[in-house]
């Protein structure tokens, strides 16, 4: 599962989509959380930075809570379930991100822990994302989900799920409209431990209302 992650414009990287983020991404997010307006890069605009709900509200859905929105989709049952299987061919996006959290479950309670590259640098989630239309006022929701795999060894002693971390090439290929369905599906696979590290941060993460740079910042 991904339920939290910060995102930092000025945080070095090597993609396309860092350098989006640098230039149209004006304020940090060190604490994004569902249903906030996030920024993604979809593959119908891979040139624009777009800003997209957290929690994805099928097209289908008759009213905005007629339906509990995926804030996540298991990587490996997308193509078993129609409403993922076809936005897999049709609706990707990249959600960029320099690090993310997950708790660990401790005697004493939830430890929350941060998960980044080694060398701090923007990373991109692999995403999808779907439009919702009000019948009623005609008004347009943006929404999307984080696509999620079996944990990696950095990942697994805190939790067994962690969000699919596209490298800079796997990105170009997520947005790429020629690539079929299985060689997409070969690119939601957990990210390389070797180049991760994790550790325990404060408390203060628990609530989205903290959205402060001391939510990094290591015990």
């Amino acid at each position: 599962m991904c339920g939290r992650y910060s995102v930092i414009p000025k945080a070095k990287g090597r993609s396309k989509t860092s350098k989006l983020l640098e230039k149209h991404l004006q304020e940090a997010n060190y604490n994004a959380a569902p249903s906030q307006a996030l920024p993604v890069v979809t593959n119908t605009q891979p040139d624009k930075l777009q800003f997209f709900s957290w929690g994805l509200q099928p097209f289908w859905a008759k009213d905005a809570k007629a339906v509990k929105r995926s804030i996540n989709a298991r990587a490996e049952t997308l193509t078993e379930k129609p409403s993922f299987r076809k936005l897999l061919t049709s609706k990707r996006c990249l959600v960029p991100a320099d690090g993310f959290f997950e708790w660990q479950v401790a005697d004493h309670g939830k430890v929350p822990y941060r998960i980044l590259l080694k060398s701090e640098e923007l990373f991109s989630f692999a995403g999808l994302w779907d439009e919702w239309t009000d019948k009623e006022t005609g008004e347009v929701l943006h929404t999307f989900t984080i696509i999620t795999t079996e944990a990696n060894d950095v990942v697994k002693p805190i939790h067994n799920r962690m969000p699919v971390m596209l490298s800079p090439e796997a990105e170009e290929l997520w947005l790429d409209a020629h690539e079929s369905q299985q060689e997409l599906l070969s690119l939601l696979h957990p990210y390389k431990a070797a180049d991760m590290k994790a550790y325990p941060v404060s408390p203060l993460v628990n609530s989205p209302l903290n959205n402060v740079p001391e939510v990094l910042n290591s015990l």
